[in-house]
Parts: structure tokens; sequence; C-alpha cells
């Protein structure tokens, strides 16, 4: 929906028109970057909800250059994979072989080289190295030598409303659509489980939008949601029923994912550099090619794992 009318247009396609100028001189903020070129309305709206949605990023912070290398490096396209089933079914597998303990809070990492001890609430365990991948919302606390570096990138606000309906009623106005945005709504993204066939919408909001909502109650979130909604597809039956999560309010993550600030150029491998072949560091935040993503978090895990065993057999 743009201007008040429904239309076909593909938001990756107005991105890429904005990937292909460069950035000549000094690094600057994406709203400046944009503010230079001579684009249509539609080719400025597009990639800044682009950087709020999918980079959970404040425009007016987030470093351009960045920006501009993440997209033409092959860090936007039209295919948007998802896990057949969910995520349940794939962490299910990384598990398998792997002692997993959950609902166990982190309350501190005392370590020195070799040796390395993670407290928690009467528990704690053990190692001669360790890979820390927890969000960097939380990072500074638990490792403080990693400040210098995580004072060049932010994590950015997300709230996620999932709403199930009695019936798909948008695939009998719209069928074959997957995405819908509202640039001016609440959540202006909002997607369906295509090429699944569910009665599901899941509303999302990043950077500023969410910014907007954090920390309010889930009524009025959830309302939001539905507001963002109706703005697109019309009147809509409530819900049959919500799962609502604010990233930023959780105390677990404190953020989203991350992106990185004007003149932070480098952050994220700084981010990645081991501790005295001690501490490793992993997660979305550490990888440069696929930053805020599930691939980039994965990527970094076994990227971590690597540099371990390649120390264990050479000592």
């Amino acid at each position: 929906s743009f201007n008040g009318k429904l239309r076909t247009e593909n938001l990756f396609t107005q991105a890429q028109r904005v990937a292909r100028r460069k950035l000549v001189g000094k690094d600057v903020s994406f709203v400046a970057f944009l503010k230079r070129q001579r684009f249509p309305a539609l080719t400025h709206t597009s990639p800044t909800m682009m950087v709020q949605g999918s980079d959970a990023a404040d425009p007016r912070i987030a470093s351009a250059r960045e920006i501009l290398e993440e997209w033409s490096g092959g860090g936007l396209g039209t295919s948007q994979p998802r896990p057949w089933g969910g995520y349940g079914p794939l962490m299910g597998f990384l598990g398998r072989d792997a002692k997993v303990q959950l609902n166990t809070v982190v309350r501190a990492i005392r370590w020195k080289r070799r040796s390395v001890q993670v407290l928690g609430d009467r528990w704690s365990a053990w190692a001669p190295r360790a890979v820390i991948t927890v969000p960097i919302g939380i990072l500074p606390s638990l490792v403080p030598e990693k400040k210098p570096a995580l004072k060049k990138l932010a994590s950015g606000p997300v709230v996620r409303v999932a709403l199930a309906f009695r019936e798909a009623f948008w695939e009998k106005r719209h069928p074959g659509v997957a995405f819908f945005h509202s640039p001016e709504a609440p959540f202006p993204t909002f997607w369906t489980p295509l090429p699944m066939h569910a009665p599901l919408l899941t509303c999302w909001a990043g950077g500023p939008k969410a910014e907007r909502m954090t920390g309010k109650t889930e009524r009025f979130i959830v309302e939001r949601a539905l507001v963002s909604v109706r703005s697109v597809l019309g009147d809509v039956e409530a819900p049959r029923a919500v799962l609502m999560h604010d990233w930023a309010a959780d105390p677990f993550a404190r953020g989203g994912y991350s992106y990185v600030k004007v003149g932070g150029t480098g952050a994220r491998e700084a981010l990645a550099e081991p501790l005295q072949d001690t501490l490793y560091f992993a997660g979305e935040a550490t990888d440069p090619d696929q930053s805020g993503t599930v691939g980039g978090a994965l990527a970094g895990g076994q990227g971590g794992a690597r540099e371990i065993l390649a120390g264990e057999l050479n000592p």
C-alpha cells in the first residue's frame, strides 16, 4: 500500500536501485545518503523500509557504507527462504548430538588463558575454550573487553506479532502474495506463510517503528498490528490467537539484531576476533557477509568451532 493505494511493487527492486549508487568519501548515515540522491518518492520509501525492517536499524545513525556494501554484495534478493515447519525442527537437528541445557541464566564469565568458567544461579560450567554467541545487547556486561567494537554497533529493536485467523481470507483477495507493505502503518510489513497455506499473518516492525512500541502492553501492540493489517486488507475479523515478542524488552536479548553505525566499518571483524585463544565469538553480529540473519548466526558459529578445532590440532 503506497499513498493509500494497493499496488504491486517489489521492495528489493527499489533497494537494488539504491545499491547501485556508490558512496564517495566519508561515511554518512543512510538518511543523509538518500537525501543526496535524485530518486522518486517510492525509491526513497522502500529502501528506508528495508533498512528499518531487514536491518532493524535507525536510518539516521546506520552506516550508509555498510548498508550499500551489504546490498551490493548479495545480501539483497527476492528469495526469502524459510525452514519448512519452522525453526523447531532445525534446532532439534542441530542439538541432536550435543548436550543442550535450556532455561539457564548465565550471570558471569570468568576467564584466563585456556580456562573459562561460566557462572549462573546455583550452576556453573568449565572448559578450556568457549564460543560466546549472546546478543550484543548483553555482551558488554559479560565480556567488557569487547566494548570498543560494540560501541560501533547497535542492537536494533524488533517487535513481531503472529495473528492466527479462522481462514486465510487474503488468499481469495490476493492469491499468491507473500508480503504486504504499508509504509505509514505501525507494522509496515506483514507476510503470509507461503508456500505453506495456513490462516496466519506475521506482522513485523524494526528500527524506529519498533522503538515506538517497545515496552508497551501486549494489548496495545496487537491493536497496532490489526490497524496495520486493516490499512491494506480492509476490515478483518479479530484473530483467534496471538503470539507476540518484543526483543528490545526481552532481558535476555535487549534488541533484535545488529547494525553498524556511521564510521563503524570493521566493527564486526573486531568483534569476531578471539581473545587469547580462549574466548571465541559467533552470532549474526560477527558475520560481515550475512549479518542480521539466521544464516549469519550459523556461519559465525561454524567459524568459531573451526577456529577452536584448529587450535586443538595446532596448540
